[in-house]
């Protein structure tokens, strides 16, 4: 079992941890609910650390990486962009985010899960083409910390000489803190404002532990899960695996067909031949939550499955996201959930739990 840099503070402050991914993780270090309204109304810190980073850099870096990734990566420098890697026949092997420095090079950040299967596939297509540049994994040296919640930035201002609200959603570049160098962005996976703080791993466990003594709180992925749900933020191996493709999770828009990447053609014969399943919000309106795997139903036919289910952390509110028969979308349709042995009500709603608060 692996042990990120920060396993120590994880301990040190009670954090539960749990494996995941290959990892020794915090689930939560109070309670998921009390860190999700954390987030929501302050700030809060997760260590993600656990995830992949992958460089790209040389002549074609450009070339290479646009071809690899389905999202239109000919945009400014200094900008992120949320794409997919596909296989040959449209199926998501990661869904990731492209940080473009310059044409010269650029930084994939990967689901931890997927680390390995990510950069086989990357290797393979670069080995089969003929490219002008560098493929290298740090994932190992390089740990992250994402700070997020509406008082993220005022506090990480006060390490700071330059303005961070200068920073747009999707942007990123390098700051100085106590004299460390860290590559910082302006994302995250909550649905609100927040950061991303990359760096070597022996600085990341300075600024984790300045942080700290500064008063920041620490989060854990329960915590990350009901935020990004809330959201209706997609988690790779529930809204998207290898058999579903980033249209009918409905996620086109990281998908630029105007351009060449690898698995189009697949991925275009599914659009034109028609969309069979489409991803959906469910709410439900009888006492339940419905987890991954539960089968949805319409008039007693099966028309689907639920990818994630929660009751909103505070809230009497449970939602789901569910993949179902195309042709069964309808919103406001009653349909059914069979939760533990019983079938609990739901109907059709949009696939949006709350409204978004990003820095634009």
């Amino acid at each position: 079992m692996k042990k990120t840099v920060l396993y120590d503070e994880h301990i040190k402050q009670s954090g539960k941890m749990i494996e995941f991914t290959g990892y020794l993780l915090p689930i939560s270090y109070t309670s998921i609910s009390e860190e999700h309204e954390l987030v929501r109304s302050d700030f809060g810190c997760f260590d993600c650390s656990h995830m992949g980073e992958i460089m790209i850099s040389g002549e074609d870096a450009y070339k290479f990486t646009d071809y690899l990734v389905t999202q239109n990566l000919s945009g400014p420098d200094l900008r992120m962009s949320y794409g997919f890697l596909l296989n040959e026949n449209g199926g998501v092997i990661d869904d990731i985010m492209a940080y473009k420095y310059n044409d010269s090079k650029f930084l994939l950040v990967v689901n931890a899960s997927n680390k390995e299967k990510d950069y086989e596939h990357i290797m393979k297509l670069f080995n089969q083409g003929k490219y002008n540049c560098n493929v290298k994994d740090y994932s190992d040296d390089i740990s992250l910390l994402a700070i997020q919640g509406p008082n993220s930035s005022k506090f990480i201002q006060k390490d700071l000489v330059e303005k961070l609200d200068e920073m747009k959603m999707y942007d990123f570049k390098y700051y100085s803190i106590l004299g460390m160098k860290f590559l910082i962005s302006r994302s995250g996976y909550t649905g609100g404002d927040g950061f991303e703080v990359y760096g070597k791993n022996e600085d990341i466990l300075k600024l984790y532990q300045h942080f700290t003594k500064r008063g920041m709180k620490s989060c854990g992925l329960g915590a990350r899960d009901t935020l990004r749900f809330e959201a209706a933020l997609p988690l790779y191996g529930q809204e998207l695996d290898m058999d579903i493709n980033p249209l009918e999770a409905g996620l086109s828009f990281g998908v630029d067909f105007e351009k060449d990447f690898y698995g189009k053609e697949a991925l275009s014969k599914i659009k034109e031949e028609g969309l069979k399943r489409r991803s959906v919000g469910l709410e439900l309106l009888e006492p339940g939550i419905a987890r991954h795997g539960y089968k949805v139903y319409s008039e007693g036919k099966e028309i689907g499955y639920v990818t994630t289910g929660y009751m909103i952390p505070n809230t009497k509110n449970s939602y789901a996201v569910a993949l179902i028969d195309r042709d069964e979308y309808k919103l406001d349709k009653e349909v059914e959930i069979l939760v533990h042995k019983r079938m609990v009500k739901a109907k059709i709603i949009k696939k949006k739990f709350m409204d978004k608060k990003y820095q634009k």
